[in-house]
């Protein structure tokens, strides 16, 4: 398969579509060797992950060339990604091996005691990751970190748009002379099937018809899942907010990476009293972005769409916007694959700019009365991955928040909560099930628990439900348990006539 830059067309990488067959092939190396990794400890696995960290800041620079190569992201929005692994992987690193320790429960009723319980933490043997192409980077190492440290062998099906980043990747892991746990499979489509086919655990990352697809073929093998899909996430801006910064952080969280992410702002709702002068800050702010090709400079903040697929996407939904009544308050115009940064206004809820997912650079803006129709406009939506509140009273802000029908939402900020791991990243609704990060969740997510039952103290010949079958031995018992766990009179095998 070819590569191509879609800022100028031009060819920077072949890569082989992968038949099942070579999947297979590489399915059977990974599980001979995941049994060995899982037995050398959380603790000898994290310094492989921080080796792998070290080569990741050794190269980052060429790495960043890469994911441009690809994209044709700005420097600016690429040089990201490197810098976001490298976080990741000491998060996991320094909390891995707390998060996957042995737990040992309390037993729920005295009679319990008789036990010593433990839960214990068993990777999947093999987790499959299918990546999308906005941060091609950054997004197999989101789940491929905590999938290995978690003792998992991993998978990784990147999209046939930038395979180049996850090749890097895998060579950087062998690079290293780390275990032969991890490896990049490429391909189109019948590679993904196969990759779902053959896993025992698949993380998705992508649209919501894809995820339907993987859904329904992980529940007929009963493979478990987890996927991150589509969203449509809605900015709330009340009247009491700091227009400017609203502004500058709807602007910057509606079109960064030209809009080509999943929780990007795609809808904002502004209270009447401040509507005019937000419209009017937002579209300065916009106008002054340049849009172009990126070197190693900084030149430009806006780049090129990944595909000329997502870039008539884009288009049509401006389109139908104008035909409907929307204005047009600067961009609207594609170059190639470079779509102006646009700012939609006289929007209507019930335009495809609004309802349907366009992961471009538009920004459509509603006006509203007040709080209670921002909200209720915000969750009017089939999607439900975030969301973003503006507003001069955090404490408000936290309300409306708990009122939103998303799976995160940042407070006078945007992206926030894709850089504080310790939260979980999920969406509801069409945007998936499951979540990644989160503390111990988000390892454990590529868990199995298993729960292990230990005697204390001296054991008896015969514990008294075994069998033969004994009135005396079952009333024993039954009375026992009766007597610790009713409340009452009712702990009484005997309750005195007319007892409740």
């Amino acid at each position: 398969m070819e590569v191509r830059n879609p800022a100028d067309g031009r060819q920077v990488g072949r890569v082989p579509d992968n038949p099942g067959a070579v999947v297979a092939a590489e399915v059977g190396q990974l599980r001979a060797a995941q049994a060995d990794w899982e037995a050398c400890g959380v603790r000898e696995r994290a310094q492989w992950l921080l080796r792998w960290q070290d080569w990741l800041i050794d190269n980052a620079a060429r790495l960043t060339d890469v994911v441009q190569s690809e994209t044709g992201k700005t420097r600016f929005d690429a040089e990201i990604e490197v810098p976001a692994a490298i976080d990741l992987a000491k998060y996991w690193a320094r909390n891995a091996p707390r998060f996957l320790a042995d737990e040992r429960p309390a037993p729920h009723s005295p009679i319990g005691r008789m036990k010593r319980l433990i839960t214990v933490f068993r990777p999947y043997p093999l987790v499959g990751i299918i990546t999308p192409w906005n941060l091609p980077l950054l997004n197999p190492c989101f789940d491929a970190f905590a999938a290995l440290l978690a003792g998992a062998a991993v998978l990784v099906k990147p999209s046939e748009i930038t395979p180049l980043s996850a090749v890097e990747l895998a060579c950087g892991w062998a690079e290293i002379g780390a275990p032969p746990v991890f490896t990049v499979v490429t391909g189109r489509a019948d590679t993904g099937r196969a990759v779902v086919d053959q896993v025992d655990f698949v993380q998705f990352t992508g649209s919501t018809k894809t995820g339907r697809e993987i859904a329904a073929a992980c529940g007929a093998a009963l493979t478990p899942c987890s996927l991150e899909l589509g969203g449509k996430d809605p900015a709330i801006v009340l009247a009491d907010a700091d227009v400017e910064r609203a502004a500058a952080g709807i602007a910057y969280g509606g079109l960064f990476n030209s809009g080509q992410v999943c929780i990007s702002v795609e809808r904002v709702y502004v209270e009447a009293p401040i509507y005019t002068r937000f419209v009017a800050s937002l579209t300065e702010q916009v106008e002054k972005l340049r849009q172009g090709q990126d070197g190693r400079g900084f030149d430009y903040d806006i780049g090129a769409m990944a595909t000329a697929t997502q870039r008539d996407i884009v288009q049509r939904h401006v389109a139908e916007a104008v035909a409907r009544g929307a204005r047009i308050m600067t961009g609207g115009n594609a170059t190639g694959n470079f779509f102006e940064p646009t700012v939609l206004v006289d929007v209507e809820h019930s335009m495809s700019c609004v309802t349907e997912e366009t992961f471009g650079p538009t920004i459509p803006v509603i006006e509203v009365a007040d709080e209670d129709e921002a909200v209720r406009l915000a969750n009017d939506s089939s999607y439900g991955l975030s969301a973003t509140v503006w507003t001069g009273d955090r404490q408000r802000g936290e309300h409306i928040a708990r009122r939103l029908e998303v799976g995160a939402v940042n407070i006078n900020d945007a992206f926030a909560n894709l850089v504080n791991f310790a939260l979980p990243m999920g969406g509801w609704k069409d945007s998936g099930i499951g979540a990644r990060w989160g503390g111990a969740a988000g390892i454990r997510k590529y868990c199995r628990q298993q729960a292990i039952t230990v005697p204390r103290g001296p054991e008896l010949t015969r514990e008294p439900l075994w069998y033969p079958a004994s009135r005396t031995r079952s009333r024993l018992v039954t009375t026992l348990m009766r007597a610790v766990d009713a409340r009452g009179l009712r702990k009484l095998p005997f309750r005195p006539r007319g007892g409740r």
